[in-house]
């Protein structure tokens, strides 16, 4: 989600885009799986119209963003439209629901990419979005935000990585670093050329800014601060807290898709791993699962 021009990344983010991700990225990743070409050297450039637009939609278990829940562990929904001019600016705007709460949608995002392949080893991008939640629901899920990062791709042939610099502002602001390592390959083509399956396994490492909290009695915890869901909402007397800055989680995933002419069908099964304690936090740790339906309408 994430936040990324890596042209085979998973399918979405949701905002999450999905484990830290933003929904651009997987807007931007559906375009290049359709077309069949891919960032690192698996696979050979393909040319595209100057315009471009897309459909898709999907489901997950839990809709993790940045390390914290945004779902709060329940299950969601989503679609998304996203406008793309010469494969390098793409535009898209997706609405969300979430399993238990209502209204039927939860909140929706705005988005805009720019990315630039620089060579065959170097390329760029920069990233903003916008995330809107339901009035009745800014007090059980998170307040409203927007996020921005700018991001390098490195195509080292076997492996490809990015390094994407991050800043999350609702009310005040707070800076995210991540760094993302995948390789992405592709079978053969089958069915008159038209079908092919690929893979993207990948490790990400997000840092954050964690919060330590002393009690009065002497326990300590250290925890993620959720720039969308203040920590401090939630401090009193008798707890002090300090800031500090650091690795905050490490998530792993193996994006599948299924690509026939216009559409593509993904399932990515992943895991967290956070680096803090989530108890009584909006944080996450375990098992994540989306699938994900996206199409090339023009």
């Amino acid at each position: 989600m994430s936040v990324m021009i890596q042209n085979r990344l998973s399918s979405v983010v949701l905002a999450i885009a999905i484990l830290g991700q933003s929904l651009v990225t997987g807007l931007k990743a559906q375009d290049n799986t359709v077309t069949g070409t891919a960032s690192d050297t698996s696979a050979s450039p393909a040319k595209s119209s100057i315009h471009s637009f897309y459909g898709g939609t999907g489901y997950g278990n839990n809709l993790l963003y940045l390390g914290t829940t945004m779902s709060q562990d329940n299950g969601f929904g989503y679609a998304s439209v996203s406008y793309g001019l010469a494969d390098k600016l793409y535009l898209s705007a997706t609405g969300y629901t979430v399993g238990n709460f209502s209204p039927f949608m939860a909140f929706y995002s705005l988005g805009a990419s720019f990315s630039h392949t620089l060579n065959s080893w170097f390329d760029i991008s920069t990233s903003l979005s916008r995330y809107n939640v339901a009035s009745s629901l800014r007090d059980t899920l998170f307040s409203n935000f927007t996020y921005a990062d700018a991001t390098l791709g490195f195509d080292w042939r076997i492996l490809y990585s990015k390094i994407s610099a991050g800043g999350l502002f609702a009310g005040g602001g707070q800076f995210y670093l991540q760094t993302r390592h995948s390789r992405y390959f592709e079978t053969p083509s089958f069915a008159r050329e038209k079908a092919f399956f690929s893979f993207d396994p990948y490790i990400n490492l997000l840092w954050g800014t964690m919060v330590t909290a002393e009690t009065a009695g002497g326990v300590t915890e250290t925890t993620v601060s959720p720039g969308y869901r203040p920590w401090r909402n939630s401090q009193n007397s008798t707890t002090r807290y300090t800031e500090s800055f650091g690795l905050t989680e490490i998530d792993f995933g193996v994006p599948v898709a299924f690509s026939y002419d216009f559409f593509t069908f993904e399932v990515e099964p992943g895991y967290v791993f956070p680096l803090y304690s989530t108890e009584g936090t909006s944080g996450t740790k375990g098992f994540l699962l989306l699938a994900t339906l996206f199409f090339r309408i023009f």
